[in-house]
């Protein structure tokens, strides 16, 4: 059987899709069990759950950047392979989105009143970075992967140690985030220069301020 060609129209429609999803209480399916799963659930003092929580919240609210980020740059990628590598991040980043909703949920706790700006701000950029060129498009994602992994290795180091299984989740998203990284630099992605790194670390700290209390 021959593989239909999506229309725009179809596109749209997947896409739209996409965005309700991200930002609903059902991103999809994960392809992963969450690492979580593997560890015994502990008591947390009120202090340490919600410390717990706003980080976990932060984490969630970079997944749906993430998937704002690839959904944007797929939309304007100019070469298949890098579409296709963009769509394909963009699954694998769903396991990250689901895992940090069910952690959440344990915690009591919610996801960020402020993720539908957070999603609109990065497919802005996405698509942006992707008119620009595959290389700045792919560039960029090395360069945001750059910056979670730096929040990632913070928040292991303030989550409470009593937190295993938050803990396992964010470790797991650490070495697939710093994987993607690593892979959008191979495909051909510019080395952003430092200045512009700074930038973009001064951004992520507003969005993680008030994520964690929002």
């Amino acid at each position: 059987m021959t593989q239909r060609t999506l229309s725009r129209l179809d596109q749209f429609i997947l896409g739209f899709d996409r965005v309700l999803r991200t930002l609903s209480d059902t991103p999809g399916a994960e392809r992963r069990p969450s690492p979580a799963q593997a560890k015994s659930p502990t008591e947390l003092e009120e202090n340490e759950r919600r410390h717990a929580a706003g980080l976990m919240r932060v984490n969630h609210s970079g997944e749906v950047c993430a998937q704002a980020l690839y959904q944007g740059q797929a939309l304007t990628a100019k070469l298949p392979r890098v579409r296709a590598e963009m769509e394909h991040a963009a699954e694998e980043e769903v396991d990250h989105l689901v895992w940090c909703r069910q952690r959440l949920d344990e915690l009591g706790s919610h996801t960020s009143y402020l993720n539908p700006l957070w999603y609109g701000l990065s497919f802005t950029l996405g698509a942006g970075a992707g008119l620009i060129s595959d290389r700045v498009s792919l560039g960029f994602v090395a360069a945001t992967e750059e910056r979670v992994c730096n929040h990632l290795q913070t928040h292991l180091e303030e989550l409470p140690e009593a937190d295993l299984r938050s803990r396992a989740v964010v470790q797991q998203m650490l070495i697939d985030e710093a994987k993607h990284a690593q892979t959008a630099l191979s495909a051909g992605g510019m080395d952003f220069p430092a200045p512009v790194k700074r930038a973009m670390t001064l951004v992520a700290k507003a969005m993680t301020s008030t994520s964690y209390r929002l």
